[in-house]
């Protein structure tokens, strides 16, 4: 019975044991979570402490660059803007109230003369234009332009050409409708004369051209309306002689009005085939007197006066001590039409003078109405459009990847009569032309919108002159002008 008792008791010490040793074991491992649990929250508190933290960093840090972001508009703002490309070179304001620009024109060309026994008419090659051009805005609506020319501008030309002011003048831009032009620039006569130089389809600008002036001094109300279909230009000038320039100042108390009126009718409509279809009519009135001795620019006479050919070389040219005298009266209807790759320009034109001349106690006048006439017309054989302001080649020259520019083929007819009251008494009939027709052809190779290569050949025949002189005119219009052109134009 002991021994019975003894092993009951070891086996209950026993389980009371291991029961014993799972409860402590049970409360240690209980105390041990504890500590975790502590632990990770004191963990987790920590980790919420630094999440603040650096979300206190982030948002200062972004209202740190809220604040730089806006100091740079703000510099943004008030700095300059450069810019260098096809266009030429332009700095401006940031809010481009005030730009000034940097273009420029240069025309290296050559002329050979065929039968070249022509005194005038020499084999050369030569700078035509050579012209910087400065222009620009102040104060948002005023804009200016300076353009002067170092090349021969003359014509006929000279042997030294003389640097002339071209342009100088201010314009106020009120709104496109309205604006104010005044200094030097060209008067609003003619057609082929307004385009500008770099765009001409030839070398030089046809016949009627010799009818109508150049640049003078002068003011002028000028604007375009409903977004270009209508622009006019009404400016008191001066007043200059065909063909010519001012020379800056005036010499008699006379104005000349001139103005122009061109009218594209179909811009905006639905009517593509007629949207570039302009029609126009420009002229001038004004009144020359006698104030000054031959040589001045109110004379016609001489051989720096009277009326060039195709090659420059003048084919009419008045006597000497022929004043222009009393009215002058122009008028120049015109007309173009574009569309796709073909283009089309004529101009008719009507210069109307009264001249005197003096010979020992006779006094005789007359009124001289000379005019002229010319059709233009041209095909981009490569596809690209054709415009008023020239062609832009759709792929530029790169031979490297087969880009080859813009090609054109253009003609031209033009015809200038001198009135029969000319002769005998205001110029000779035996050096002197009574008129002049000329037909031309030429292929002109657009490189890139500033680059440009031209070739063209101009055949001019004469009625009337043909003298036995060894001087112009007498000398050029002996036979017909056969003269070959080319052109190598940089203009940005």
């Amino acid at each position: 019975m002991e021994g019975t008792m003894n092993s009951k008791t070891k086996i209950n010490l026993k389980r009371n044991l291991a029961l014993a040793t799972i409860a402590g074991s049970l409360a240690i491992g209980q105390a041990a979570r504890a500590d975790a649990i502590s632990e990770a929250n004191e963990a987790i508190k920590a980790l919420k402490q630094q999440i603040e933290a650096l979300d206190q960093k982030v948002r200062v840090l972004e209202r740190n660059r809220e604040l730089d972001q806006d100091t740079s508009v703000e510099a943004a703002k008030a700095t300059p803007k450069i810019t260098l490309g096809g266009n030429g070179f332009t700095i401006s304001s940031a809010d481009t109230n005030f730009a000034v620009a940097l273009h420029g024109v240069l025309q290296v060309d050559s002329r050979t003369y065929e039968n070249n026994n022509h005194v005038a008419g020499i084999d050369s090659f030569l700078l035509r234009r050579a012209r910087p051009i400065l222009s620009g805005t102040v104060y948002r609506d005023f804009d200016f332009l300076f353009v002067p020319d170092f090349g021969v501008s003359t014509s006929p030309q000279t042997a030294s050409p003389t640097p002339t002011i071209f342009d100088a003048y201010v314009n106020y831009r009120y709104s496109p409708e309205l604006q104010f032009q005044a200094g030097k620039f060209k008067t609003p006569i003619g057609l082929e004369q307004l385009q500008a130089d770099v765009n001409t389809s030839f070398n030089e600008r046809s016949l009627v051209t010799g009818l109508v002036p150049n640049r003078d001094l002068g003011f002028a109300l000028h604007g375009d309306l409903w977004d270009g279909a209508v622009s006019y230009t009404a400016g008191i000038f001066n007043g200059v002689g065909d063909a010519r320039n001012s020379n800056n100042t005036d010499f008699d108390n006379s104005r000349e009005f001139d103005g122009r009126l061109f009218v594209l009718p179909f811009k905006g409509t639905k009517l593509t085939a007629l949207q570039n279809f302009g029609i126009g009519v420009s002229g001038g009135y004004g009144t020359m007197s006698v104030t000054n001795t031959i040589g001045l620019p109110n004379t016609t006479g001489g051989t720096a006066p009277g009326y060039a050919t195709d090659g420059q070389q003048q084919f009419f040219a008045y006597t000497n001590n022929v004043f222009a005298t009393g009215t002058h009266w122009r008028l120049s209807p015109q007309a173009y039409y574009y569309y796709g790759p073909l283009s089309l320009m004529g101009e008719y034109a009507i210069s109307d003078q009264q001249v005197r001349r003096t010979v020992g106690a006779n006094v005789f006048s007359a009124d001289l109405q000379n005019t002229a006439w010319e059709i233009t017309g041209g095909w981009v054989l490569t596809g690209e459009d054709a415009t008023f302001a020239g062609v832009t080649p759709r792929r530029p020259f790169d031979p490297r990847n087969g880009a080859w520019g813009a090609w054109q083929l253009v003609a031209r007819y033009a015809e200038l009569n001198i009135d029969s009251a000319a002769f005998p008494v205001f110029s000779n009939p035996g050096t002197s032309a009574s008129a002049a027709q000329a037909w031309s052809l030429g292929l002109n190779w657009y490189l890139n919108r500033s680059v440009r290569v031209d070739a063209s050949y101009s055949h001019t025949t004469f009625t009337g002159g043909g003298g036995t002189g060894t001087s112009a005119p007498s000398s050029v219009t002996q036979h017909p002008e056969n003269v070959f052109f080319t052109r190598i134009q940089l203009g940005f």
